[in-house]
Formats: structure tokens, C-alpha cells, sequence
């Protein structure tokens, strides 16, 4: 059980004064919330210390170093959303409070400001699907960026470049190297796109948007290679998240089962060769985060193939951390060496003495495990035409 008593009794120090100030430095993170949209709340969060605070937000650093659930819920606790509300439309006008959540988000590194709120800070917590819990809210009502902040010159350029459209700017900055988390908040804080289509986009929606963009992509090449020729396997965990990816050979389709452990619930989203036209409103963010990490695996591989994952929730996953964690575990997964089978059944069964739950509750439920196998390829037939042709 952590012990937040300081964290409460700093925010209880500051709530005292009228007019409560603050400094600090923002790991950088932006929050956009999509509640009462198009008028919506928006704002920087930064804890009450200086210094290199990128660990407090960023889940690819999370994930590298390991972090504990403990130790991510702390980092987050210690967090002040500083917000404002303001319309979507609003950041194609000159506004202070605008200028400061554009150059936080477009910063490599931490960003030390003077925070003005009207009010204390609350100590709650605001959960928000795909996005770790956000901390803290209080109405921001000035704030000065104390430091120029450190920008990528591809960020830069980008931004600036008010012809090119959104998804094209997304795609110019995951081909330069700039990480999945800061083309989100890029995005978010409406630096992207047309400068007379430019507008606030909530955190949640750019998360999505971002990685659907960039796995949409790289399957339109995906798509002309050919098949892998065998079945694979990977698998791995990180904090109660178990995923097991199930590779066969056949033409791109895709399809997440998740369950819960604990409460038994599913959660099940799929699409065929063609990408998706609708939402995955069942497995949501976590669908798109998973699917960007197999497209990058088969980009590297130069083939396709039908990919199926399994992720049971164990009950150990308590806090919600944000599609970002699972991201990075799917993209780490399928770095490693996968298992190689001869056949569905044999990879099913190695799969099942991983898993807490009966490995059925996840078969039973998938649609491309049914149709494996089942549907004639055209170039099957077209090896029958030609076996059954006689000579001349």
C-alpha cells in the first residue's frame, strides 16, 4: 500500500495561500480532456520539484527501466493538472496560457514553469480510458515557462509546416524517431494538420488516432508480402498484463481477446484483411497500441500474416496505466526469438501452460482461429487446375 500523507499534506501547505503558486517541471505532459467537447479542459501537469522528471509520465521509460505499479502510482500522484478550459478551435488564437501547453508539448525534455492556480489543488484522481490516471486537478491562471524548452528540429519543422496534413505530420515524425508519447501530445495540443483545420484533440482521441495513423500505413505495404511460412509464438508480462501473440500463415487479419482473471470479463475486437472502418469500442486504445507493435515485427520481416493475441488481465493490474505500457511490451515481444510449431493445436498447447485462465475461454471466442484453414487460397486452386491439366 503506498503512503501518500506528504503528498497531501504539500498540496494541504499550499491550499492555505489565497492566490497558490507553485514551480516545478513538467516531465513534459499535457492533459486534454474530452468531456462537455468542443468546450474543454486542458492543461499541463508538473509535480512540485525540479529537476529530470520524465519518469513521472513517460511509459516507454516505465517500461525500459521496469517500473513497479508502486512506483508508476507514486510518480503519478505527485502530479498537478494545472488546467483551463478553453474551445477546440481556440489554438488558432494568440493565448498565454495556449502558447505554454504548445511548447510544453513539443519538448524532448523536462520543462520548469511558475504555475498561478485560482484555486487549491483536489487530490483525486481522474481516470480516463487509454491514458494513465491523471492527479490533482486545479484551475490554472498563469503560468511562465521558465526555460526554453529543448525541441526537436524535425518537431520544429513539422509544426510549422501548416500544408501538410495531420496524418501525413504524424507519419514525417515516427519516421524521424520522435516516440509514440510525444507525437501524441504534438497532436493533442492541435500543432498538427492544415493550419485552418488545427484544433485541440482530447488525449484519449490522439492516442488512438496516432496509432492507427502509423500501423494503417505500414499495413498498405504489409499487404503485398508474402505469407509467413510457419506458426510462431511470443509471449511476455508486465505488470499483470500477460500477452501471449499467436502468428499464422495467411494473409493479414488481426484479432485481440482479452479476459480478465479476476472478474472473468471479455473484452474482443478483430478486422480482416482490409483495415477496420469502425472503432474497436471493445478493446479500444489497447487494440490499436497492440496492433502498431505486430505491423512494425512483420515491416522488419518483409511478410504477413494472420495474428492473433491473448491477454489475460491478472489481478495484480489494479490501477490504470494507460495503453502506452502495452505498447511497449507487444513492441518488446515480438523483438525477442519467437517459438516455432507445426500446427495450431501444438502452439495452443504450449500457450496454455502459461496462462492462469483455460486456454478455451480464449479459443472459444475466436472468430480466426475458426477460419484458419478453412477458406481455399487462390493459389490453391490454381495448383489443383494445373495438377489436373493433361498434357498435350
Amino acid at each position: 500500500m503506498i503512503d501518500f500523507s506528504d503528498i497531501k499534506s504539500e498540496l494541504k501547505a499550499l491550499n492555505t495561500k489565497r492566490k497558490i503558486k507553485f514551480s516545478g517541471s513538467s516531465p513534459p505532459e499535457i492533459f486534454v480532456g474530452k468531456h462537455d467537447y468542443p468546450n474543454i479542459y486542458s492543461g499541463i501537469l508538473s509535480p512540485m520539484e525540479y529537476g529530470d522528471t520524465e519518469k513521472f509520465s513517460s511509459p516507454e521509460r516505465w517500461y525500459e527501466s521496469k517500473k513497479s505499479i508502486e512506483e508508476i502510482t507514486s510518480y503519478r500522484h505527485k502530479l498537478i493538472y494545472s488546467r483551463f478550459k478553453s474551445k477546440v478551435k481556440d489554438v488558432r488564437k494568440s493565448n498565454q496560457l495556449l502558447s505554454a501547453l504548445n511548447q510544453v508539448s513539443m519538448a524532448k525534455k523536462s520543462v520548469s514553469a511558475e504555475f498561478t492556480l485560482s484555486k487549491p489543488a483536489r487530490f483525486k484522481m481522474i481516470k480516463e480510458n487509454s491514458v494513465p490516471f491523471i492527479g490533482n486537478p486545479a484551475p490554472l491562471e498563469k503560468i511562465k515557462i521558465e526555460e526554453n524548452p529543448k525541441i526537436e528540429k524535425k518537431v520544429d519543422y513539422i509544426v510549422s509546416e501548416e500544408k501538410l496534413k495531420a496524418s501525413e505530420g504524424i507519419q514525417n515524425l515516427y519516421q524521424a524517431g520522435i516516440e509514440n508519447s510525444n507525437i501524441i501530445k504534438i497532436l493533442s495540443a492541435g500543432l498538427l494538420g492544415l493550419k485552418t483545420q488545427r484544433k485541440l484533440v482530447p488525449t484519449r482521441w490522439a492516442i488512438t488516432a496516432t496509432d492507427d495513423i502509423i500501423s494503417k500505413a505500414q499495413l498498405s505495404k504489409i499487404r503485398n508480402f508474402k505469407e509467413i511460412n510457419e506458426i510462431l509464438s511470443f509471449h511476455g508480462e508486465y505488470l499483470g498484463n500477460h500477452y501471449e501473440i499467436l502468428l499464422l500463415p495467411d494473409k493479414w487479419s488481426f484479432e485481440i481477446i482479452e479476459i480478465s482473471q479476476k472478474s472473468k470479463k471479455v473484452w474482443h475486437d478483430y478486422e480482416g484483411f482490409f483495415s477496420r472502418k469502425n472503432y474497436a469500442d471493445n478493446v479500444t486504445g489497447g487494440y490499436y497500441a497492440a496492433r502498431i507493435g505486430i505491423s512494425e515485427y512483420l515491416l522488419r520481416k518483409q511478410k504477413q500474416a494472420t495474428a492473433i493475441i491473448f491477454r489475460e488481465v491478472r489481478p495484480e493490474y489494479n490501477v490504470p496505466l494507460g495503453v502506452g505500457i502495452l505498447r511497449e511490451l507487444v513492441r518488446d515481444i515480438t523483438s525477442k526469438e519467437p517459438s516455432k510449431f507445426s500446427s495450431v493445436n501444438e502452439a495452443l498447447e504450449e500457450i496454455s501452460t502459461r496462462l492462469n485462465l483455460n486456454i478455451n475461454e480464449f479459443k472459444n471466442k475466436s472468430i480466426l482461429l475458426k477460419e484458419f484453414g478453412k477458406q481455399k487460397k487462390l493459389t490453391d486452386w490454381f495448383i489443383q487446375y494445373k495438377q489436373s491439366k493433361k498434357p498435350l
